[in-house]
Parts: structure tokens; C-alpha cells; sequence
């Protein structure tokens, strides 16, 4: 009966890991601002993708205020703000503060009150803290006014990706919970087990399992959404890089859970082996 208790809490332990380590690494990752915002702010530092955005964030300065004999001298300043952007003292905080807001938009129940503005359909980038900065540094070098937008909003997917997203803020915090009913399964297994080093070798092996299960599965997510054209050149790259810095971070936590599955086989393995040596010890 022992044996039995033991093997059906080590499979249970093990199928509520294999849910519980994606959903705990959704929320921590996606779903919680600071962790978006700690796994996309390196994007920002991209060459290219600086230049595009700032191209599109410039874009859309609203220049209707400005006298039409003026026209001429604006559109040679909204080029040149756009090329410097990126090298503006302002630009980290903007850029920052851009990921904040776009992360509000697309999970709202994070912080739909401090958000304003209209809310989005699909998943969007909201660039205005990048327009108010450019729009500051052309109204300082021109002495024109300029009003920049409460919102500028790109879209980087569609509306069943924004369906997701709004799934994903609801079941990933649940990820804590089958984490620790895992830990409980497991607890149980080594307490019923007649031979603690079996259950220590199951559960390595399975971990082992499960890291090239999460690995695969990664690999297959990353391939739908890089599948997924937004039609924007700006939101394709965002997407891209984004979906990159994903993989290459859960992918650290694919290899922890690696390198812990083979500490515990070799564990296993020694504790067995102990237990049968210790009997002939004795003789």
C-alpha cells in the first residue's frame, strides 16, 4: 500500500509541475509588469529597432497647430528628432515608461485605473511618452508649440491575441498554487516510500522529462507567434525580439529544472546504492 501511495503522489507531483513551472514563469514574467518590463526594456538598446520606433513614435506628432509658412521648417526637425531620440537623456525613462503603459493596456486588471485614456482591443504598444519627448525637443529647438496625445497606440497582434493575454492574467497566478501541491505530492512520496532513493530517481527522471517537454513546447510557441504577421514593421520587429527574450528566459528555467532532475537521480542512484550495500556491511 506504501509503495502504491508513494508511486501515485510522485506521478502527481509530476503532473502538477509540468503545468505549475510555465504558469508561475507566465505570471512572473508576463503577466506582472516589473517582470515585462525587466524582459523587454533591452529591446530598446537595439539600433534598429530605436530607429524605427522613433521614425513611428515622430510620426505621429500632430503639427496642425503650426502656421502653414512653417511647414517647411517642421518636417526637417520631426527627421532629425526621430534620428536623435534614442540619444536623448529622457529616452530610457520614456522607453520604460512605454513598456508600463502598454502593459496596462493589455493587462488591465493590473492597473486600469492609472492607465487613462481609451483602452485597446488588441495587444498594442503604447509609444506617447516617446512623443512627448520628441515633441519637447522640437518645441525647444523651433519655439513651436506642439501638444502630444494622452495615447499613441501600434498594434503588435490581434484581438484572440489580446483574448490570450486577458486568459493568461486570469489561470497564470494559479501556477503558485499546483507549485505547491507539487511540493506537497512529493513530501508524500518520500514520507510513504519504502525506498526513499526510487522516489528520489522517479522524480529526476521525470524533471528531466518535463525540461525537454517545456523546451519543446517553447519552441513551438515561439514559432506560432513569430507566425503572426500585426502588418506593421515596427510591431513585426518588436514582436521578434520580444518573443526571442522570452524563449532565452524560460529557457534558463528549462535548464535549472534540468540540472536539478540530475542532481536528484544521481541522489537516487547513491541512496540506493547505500541501502544495498548497508545490509552487507552488517554481515
Amino acid at each position: 500500500m506504501r509503495t502504491f501511495v508513494s508511486a501515485v503522489a510522485t506521478v502527481l507531483g509530476l503532473l502538477l509541475a509540468a503545468v505549475a513551472v510555465p504558469a508561475v514563469w507566465v505570471d512572473r514574467t508576463i503577466v506582472q509588469e516589473d517582470g515585462f518590463v525587466r524582459l523587454a526594456a533591452p529591446l530598446g538598446k537595439d539600433s534598429e529597432f530605436q530607429k524605427k520606433l522613433a521614425s513611428a513614435a515622430v510620426g505621429t506628432i500632430d503639427t496642425g497647430a503650426v502656421p502653414g509658412f512653417l511647414s517647411g521648417l517642421v518636417q526637417p526637425m520631426l527627421e532629425k528628432a526621430a534620428e536623435s531620440l534614442a540619444g536623448l537623456p529622457g529616452y530610457p525613462a520614456a522607453w520604460e515608461e512605454t513598456l508600463r503603459r502598454s502593459h496596462r493596456l493589455s493587462f488591465p486588471e493590473q492597473g486600469a485605473e492609472s492607465t487613462g485614456g481609451a483602452g485597446a482591443s488588441t495587444l498594442t504598444l503604447d509609444v506617447a511618452p516617446l512623443v512627448v519627448l520628441g515633441s519637447g525637443e522640437i518645441s525647444r529647438a523651433t519655439g513651436l508649440p506642439l501638444d502630444p496625445p494622452a495615447q499613441t497606440l501600434i498594434n503588435v497582434g490581434q484581438p484572440a491575441q489580446r483574448q490570450w493575454a486577458e486568459q493568461l492574467a486570469t489561470y497564470a497566478p494559479m501556477g503558485y498554487i499546483l507549485a505547491l501541491g507539487s511540493g506537497i505530492a512529493f513530501l508524500l512520496a518520500l514520507v510513504a516510500a519504502r525506498r526513499r532513493g526510487t522516489v528520489l530517481l522517479a522524480a529526476g527522471a521525470g524533471a528531466l522529462a518535463l525540461a525537454a517537454l517545456w523546451a519543446f513546447g517553447a519552441q513551438l510557441g515561439a514559432a506560432r507567434a513569430l507566425a503572426a504577421d500585426t502588418g506593421n514593421a515596427v510591431a513585426n520587429m518588436f514582436r521578434d525580439e520580444f518573443v526571442a527574450a522570452a524563449a532565452a528566459d524560460f529557457q534558463a528555467w528549462t535548464a535549472a529544472a534540468a540540472v536539478s532532475g540530475g542532481v536528484l537521480v544521481v541522489v537516487g542512484i547513491v541512496t540506493l546504492f547505500a541501502r544495498r550495500m548497508r545490509p552487507r556491511a552488517r554481515r
